[in-house]
């Protein structure tokens, strides 16, 4: 269980942490701790009290991930009153860690910083592995797709997500999350190919639950010709989820980046 600490400065020794990790996602529940089932933040808190003991500390993600979804860099800030170096918690917490979550980096920041809320944007990429014969190294790294796909033709039709709107079509409203602004700036969208892997990249300001799988579900569509290449713009403009494609599996999908 987390150790909480307040978030008023109370004592003058409390540091804040930022710490990056990187995780292969496939046998996890996302980020956020559940009640049953195994998540990220569970394993990560479990190695960080094997090293701080007794210490209180306070824990703030940079996101909440999908079961499946992997990171190439997630943010977390972490409060605590403990004198450890940067370079040793980094070391320990790769020492305790198991082999799918590592440690990328560890920083001291102001304390005002939080790894969520100072956060300018994120960049997220999903990969199809696009070949008639799979790829065994790639289990559950990558949603695998046999039939073909015009990059190109979905690098075009991609570039209508690109402003601020109101991405309510591309977004699942469940019983536990508050449906409030659903207006987000999408920064940069991108589609290409390396050999049989197409890769998408997009980087907004922030994004909705599911909003990333369903805009690669969309483009799906039109790549199996089942929606018009220039029907992106109407289905933002309808906000009705049943207008836009299918969720895509969260295999393919990896946080990459995020700024500050």
């Amino acid at each position: 269980m987390q150790h909480e600490i307040s978030t008023a400065r109370s004592e003058v020794n409390t540091r804040n942490f930022l710490v990056v990790i990187a995780y292969n996602g496939k046998h996890y529940h996302g980020w956020q701790i559940q009640d049953n089932a195994l998540t990220v933040q569970e394993v990560f808190q479990n190695a960080l009290e094997k090293i701080i003991q007794q210490t209180p500390y306070e824990i703030k993600g940079c996101s909440r991930t999908d079961s499946g979804v992997h990171a190439n860099k997630y943010c977390i800030s972490l409060k605590m009153a403990h004198n450890i170096p940067c370079y040793r918690l980094q070391t320990a917490l790769n020492r305790f860690l198991p082999k799918d979550i590592s440690v990328l980096d560890v920083q001291e920041k102001s304390f005002d910083f939080h790894a969520r809320y100072s956060c300018k944007s994120k960049q997220y990429i999903y990969k199809i592995w696009n070949s008639s014969v799979r790829n065994p190294f790639l289990d559950g790294l990558v949603y695998e797709y046999r039939f073909p796909i015009d990059e190109k033709l979905l690098d075009k039709a991609c570039k209508a997500y690109i402003g601020r709107h109101d991405f309510t079509s591309f977004c699942t409203i469940d019983n536990s999350r508050k449906s409030d602004n659903m207006e987000r700036t999408v920064k940069d969208f991108s589609v290409r190919r390396e050999g049989d892997m197409v890769i998408m990249t997009v980087e907004a300001d922030g994004f909705l639950y599911n909003m990333v799988r369903i805009m690669v579900g969309t483009l799906m569509k039109i790549a199996q010709g089942k929606f018009e290449p220039d029907c992106i713009g109407r289905i933002i403009d309808a906000k009705d989820r049943s207008k836009a494609g299918a969720t895509a599996p969260a295999c393919g999908l990896y946080l990459n980046e995020v700024r500050y």
